[in-house]
């Protein structure tokens, strides 16, 4: 089955198998079939060991040592040499093994250091040789990918029987402290002398002091005098120098304060027109902004005067065509009923006139034939007036009251009116 394998933060996944051409180390990877991954710790194990080992002159020590050894982790070839080296081995015996091998490692190289060297050599510097050592471990540690991340090396501990080294030790402790006490002998000696020494020199320097000073005090007076006179003469040039130069200072300065003055005048001046000038063009730019100003409040006033005109005026026309409307729809509706009237009053008349005179029946008849066609005529021509005006009956009663005149005779008719009322009509302007 197809897997998913993540390694801890010190962890790293070694894998072989199909696909893959020898190993391939990586903290995360999909596990395919036919592929084996172990999951191997590079966490640095510390190791404690004796080493028993023998010098170039034959005696025998112990080297107590401390190592801290793990994989190398910034070489991916050193994680796969150490990935081999614990492959196969389970994860409780893998540290076992490392152990032995760097245990083996370590005891070879310091045995095969120690034959090159004497005890005293190897006693009296220990440093060097405990170098020696770590670099002779590391080289035969790099082909199973192993570093040494820390390494502290002891002192040498004496084998079973031999007391060479605390010999060896109460020795050089003994030397230092003889040395020591010579050293304090030596320079307690030379302080006595330096303290002698010292008294003598400073009583020829008192002497010689003494007498280079009276010598100094009189050839200082002298040399004193002459720089006095010197200073003296030389202070009265200074003195008429910079009274030349104040004077001369003082005349520039004039010039300089005239030339201000001038300048300072000239640009007064300057100033004063500017803004003379400044003043006028803004006086220009304001009556020219009045003079706007005023155009469109006269603009406003007569629009508003022409609107309040129109709208008079129309108000006026609404209400004589109104008026008008209304006086041809009342004489229009009399001619209606007197139409009527006189239509029933012909046909009684017809009625009796038929009972009277038989004669006068072929006449009547016709009469009444001419008034059919006449309103038929009428009727034909109002319905094609109402089909003209889409049927709009106010339309075609204003045609009809233009056509006939209407309009004029209500015009007449309200003038007479008004002439015989005789109104007193005033306007007023506020």
């Amino acid at each position: 089955m197809v897997s998913f394998r993540v390694a801890g933060p010190s962890e790293y996944l070694a894998i072989t198998g199909t696909g893959i051409k020898e190993i391939k180390i990586a903290k995360k990877s999909w596990i395919f079939p036919g592929q084996v991954c172990i999951c191997f710790d590079i966490s640095p194990e510390s190791y404690s060991f004796r080493v028993q080992a023998i010098s170039s002159d034959n005696v025998t020590f112990v080297l107590p040592a401390v190592l801290t050894i793990g994989p190398r982790t910034d070489d991916v070839a050193s994680l796969e040499k150490y990935a081999r080296l614990i492959s196969s081995q389970d994860k409780n015996s893998c540290k076992e093994h490392v152990k032995e091998i760097v245990k083996g490692v370590i005891e070879g190289e310091t045995r095969v250091v120690a034959s090159t060297k004497t005890l005293g050599t190897i006693f009296h510097e220990p440093k060097i040789f405990n170098n020696e050592v770590v670099e002779h471990v590391q080289k035969e540690l790099l082909p199973f990918g192993l570093l040494i991340y820390n390494a502290n090396v002891r002192q040498l501990v004496d084998e079973r029987g031999i007391g060479f080294v605390s010999t060896a030790g109460i020795k050089m402790q003994q030397e230092r402290a003889n040395q020591a006490k010579v050293e304090v002998a030596e320079e307690t000696m030379k302080g006595d002398m330096g303290v002698k020494e010292r008294e003598g020199h400073m009583s020829q320097y008192a002497a010689k002091v003494d007498t280079e000073t009276k010598i100094y005090t009189k050839q200082r007076l002298g040399e004193l005098q002459k720089e006095e006179a010197k200073v003296t003469m030389e202070v009265k040039l200074f003195e008429n120098e910079r009274e030349a130069e104040v004077a001369k200072a003082n005349a520039e300065l004039a010039m300089k304060k005239a030339e201000w003055e001038r300048q300072t005048k000239m640009e007064q001046v300057e100033a004063t027109k500017a803004v003379q000038l400044r003043d006028a063009e803004l006086q220009i730019e304001v009556e020219r902004k009045n003079a706007a100003r005023q155009m469109e409040m006269l603009k406003a006033e007569n629009l508003t005067k022409a609107k309040v005109e129109y709208q008079t005026k129309m108000r006026e026309s609404e209400w004589e065509l109104y008026n008008k409307q209304n006086a041809a729809s009342a004489a229009l509706y009399e001619q209606v009923q007197a139409a009527d009237g006189c239509r029933a009053t012909a046909e009684a008349a017809l009625f009796e006139s038929q009972k009277e005179a038989e004669g006068e029946l072929y006449s009547m008849q016709n009469e009444a034939k001419a008034l059919e066609d006449l309103a038929k005529g009428e009727s034909e021509y109002l319905k094609s007036l109402m089909e003209k005006f889409e049927g709009d009956y106010n339309k075609v009663r204003n045609y009809m009251m233009v056509d006939k005149g209407v309009y004029e005779e209500i015009a007449a008719i309200n003038a007479d009116m008004m002439r015989s009322l005789q109104p007193d009509i005033r306007v007023m302007n506020q």
